[in-house]
């Protein structure tokens, strides 16, 4: 049955997990012309007629995710007049690459970006010829309160970060680097990742990280390509109910992962039989 509203519905604040594949968003902020996680979430709420407005909706999210991120955790709010409606018809009307799993009411002042007491990310490496021992006795130095300014694209933000565990772990024969703060900068986590593929390849040792943190950023260093950076988690002190995913969003994923399992397949096949160049010695190798 269809949720009744009258003049004298009270208001209720709902906060929920979102997920979303990354691939064909451009980031997670609203931009006029281009696609986005809050514009095609917005627009989805207006379609469900949660709200028509969504800056007196209050509509906020707990951070910002570049283009080609992806989340797991990503938390956004807003408040409605139709709780009931939200949490059933959501689902069915966001696109099939991005989802909510996850509900709570929350107080009327909930701020998911300011509330929230820390955030996890979680790297995943697509190389598995990667020394993950020696990765993970580097993640952890960066643990602690340090300048991050050779870590990140500081701008006009503070460096001075919190971490508060870093490390490198294996699952289903990937390793992943995940790293919770207090808050992190732009490209942060990114950066990090990049300096740790460095150390597990044996191209740095693992004073490339204590070396950053104390200032010397002599050496080159660019982000790790965002395909592999998940927002895993946002820590906002609450419990969520969790709400089941569309159809359309189960059979996207496993078409998606089928594709891409396909096209490692495509690639190991054609590398078989490729001649690569040894750029160092000149030589070409089979």
């Amino acid at each position: 049955m269809e949720e009744i509203q009258t003049p004298d519905t009270p208001p209720v604040r709902l906060a929920f997990r979102t997920s979303y594949i990354g691939d064909h968003f451009c980031g997670s902020q609203m931009q006029t012309d281009a696609r986005t996680v809050e514009g095609e979430f917005i627009a989805a709420c207006i379609r469900c007629r949660l709200f028509e407005d969504y800056r007196r909706a209050g509509f906020l999210t707990a951070g910002r995710t570049d283009r080609g991120v992806h989340s797991r955790g990503q938390i956004i709010a807003f408040t409605t007049c139709a709780p009931e409606r939200a949490v059933s018809a959501l689902n069915w009307q966001l696109p099939p690459d991005c989802f909510v799993t996850g509900v709570a009411r929350v107080p009327s002042g909930f701020h998911p970006r300011y509330d929230a007491k820390n955030r996890t990310y979680r790297y995943y490496f697509g190389r598995r010829d990667l020394d993950a021992g020696a990765m993970d006795r580097a993640a952890r130095r960066f643990i602690g309160t340090h300048n991050f300014s050779f870590f990140a694209r500081v701008r006009d933000k503070n460096p001075i970060r919190t971490v508060i565990s870093s490390s490198v772990s294996e699952e289903e024969g990937f390793y992943f680097f995940e790293v919770t703060a207090e808050s992190f900068l732009w490209h942060m986590v990114r950066y990090m990742a990049s300096a740790l593929l460095l150390i597990g390849a044996g191209e740095k040792d693992e004073e490339i990280i204590s070396g950053r943190l104390s200032g010397n950023g002599q050496d080159q260093l660019s982000p790790a390509p965002p395909g592999g950076l998940i927002l895993w988690n946002v820590d906002c002190g609450i419990s969520f109910t969790p709400v089941p995913a569309d159809r359309r969003t189960g059979a996207y994923l496993e078409e998606l992962q089928a594709r891409h399992a396909v096209m490692g397949m495509v690639c190991r096949t054609l590398g078989n039989d490729a001649v690569i160049a040894d750029t160092s010695s000149g030589k070409k190798k089979p």
